[in-house]
């Protein structure tokens, strides 16, 4: 290089950009006075709010979560009484969200798969039946839905005195349904853990299955193994701890039934409506999954004899699952935020037992905010969880 050029490399080199032209040092410094702001808008409101409840006499913090709550919930999980706390209290009706929520997605998704199938059969009726299913559930507002379900149990169903028994054991009335229970005894721990350890055990056999077939091109009948362990593991625990059978059967007793178990008709409202809603919406989704897989995928899959059930179980659901998982856990989240609307027909969730507390200890802020942080948590683990799954199925690049 020419003395001259090198000269001139080595100038502009030495040369010190200003900090105004530095696209890095510029944006530091733009995010640093944005969390400023930030910063201090958060405290200005925090601090303002605090001083005007101070004036008015109002108390702050979650103190109120040690006091008496006072008042009866009418669907408990866990034990409770109007002698417990607030907290105790809250934390029953984030049991119900949580229970109606994860039965909720798990019915909607089978639903929903099933008619988008449906949706694309090649026989008219049925696919004229899920479109129909399709548009009329999607066109009514879900707290319309509810209100619907819920009148139809008090207001349709009869009496205790004349309530439906489709099967022996089981009444359906307007105030619920109640059906038969195995009486309480204590092999039934160990039959929930012995479906447990099932379960554990087909996750591991499943993927010894995967790895054997990779590597031997042999199939092992992972389906039949896991359905004889899921029924044989229960099955041999109840025997080896002596077999009970008795049996808590309802009866009527006055103007109700004692004994079995008894879901209410808020309870079986709410589920009604947000699977039923849910599902046409889950139903779309499976559609343009399964469109999105080429029909030539199909068409060589059934060159090779497949039949139709393991075309769509073998070859076209696993391709379309990486269309279908992101939209679908949007319908998840919105499935678990509209379980909200439970307050609208009486059963008691999270937003009902807080809207209570609110009302009885006057800490309107603290109860909104623990709605908003479980609403929240609920819809971040959700979203992880779909997320993990999402990248377990997407396609690896070689």
């Amino acid at each position: 290089m020419p003395p001259e050029q090198d000269k001139i490399s080595r100038d502009a080199s030495s040369t010190t950009v200003p900090f105004y032209n530095d696209p890095k040092k510029r944006s530091i410094l733009f995010q640093i006075a944005t969390l400023l702001m930030v910063g201090l808008l958060a405290f200005y409101l925090i601090s303002n709010t605090l001083t005007n409840l101070d004036k008015q006499s109002i108390a702050t913090g979650l103190g109120f979560l040690q006091k008496e709550s006072a008042f009866e919930i009418g669907e408990s999980p866990i034990p409770y009484s109007a002698a417990d706390t607030y907290g105790r209290a809250l934390v029953v009706g984030f049991l119900n969200t949580l229970i109606v929520s994860f039965i909720g997605i798990i019915i909607t998704i089978i639903l929903g798969t099933l008619i988008g199938i449906a949706r694309l059969s090649s026989n008219w009726l049925i696919s004229k039946l899920a479109a129909v299913y399709i548009e009329v559930f999607q066109d009514i507002p879900v707290l319309l839905q509810l209100f619907f379900w819920y009148a139809f149990f008090y207001n349709i169903l009869p009496s205790p005195r004349q309530a439906l028994n489709p099967i022996m054991g089981v009444f359906l009335s307007n105030r619920g349904l109640v059906f038969t229970v195995p009486e309480a005894h204590s092999v039934h721990k160990y039959m929930a853990i012995a479906l447990v350890v099932a379960g554990v055990v087909i996750y591991f056999l499943r993927r010894w299955s995967r790895q054997r077939q990779a590597r031997t091109g042999q199939s092992f009948p992972v389906f039949r193994v896991s359905l004889a362990l899921v029924i044989g593991l229960p099955l041999l625990t109840w025997a080896v701890g002596g077999a009970p059978t008795a049996m808590n059967v309802p009866a009527l007793k006055g103007f109700n039934f004692v004994g079995g178990t008894n879901i209410s008709p808020e309870f079986t409202a709410l589920l009604l409506g947000l699977i039923l809603y849910t599902a046409a919406y889950v139903a779309e989704v499976v559609r343009a999954g399964i469109q999105s897989v080429s029909k030539g995928q199909t068409e060589a899959a059934m060159s090779l004899g497949l039949k139709p059930g393991l075309v769509l179980n073998l070859v076209i659901l696993p391709q379309a699952l990486r269309v279908i998982i992101p939209p679908l856990t949007s319908q998840m989240l919105n499935l678990t935020k509209n379980s909200s609307l439970a307050v609208a027909i009486g059963y008691p969730d999270f937003v009902s037992v807080a809207g209570t507390t609110i009302n009885q200890t006057g800490q309107a802020i603290e109860g909104v905010a623990l709605m908003m942080v479980v609403y929240l948590t609920l819809s971040l683990l959700t979203s992880a969880f779909m997320n993990w799954y999402n990248k377990k199925t997407a396609l690896v690049e070689r």
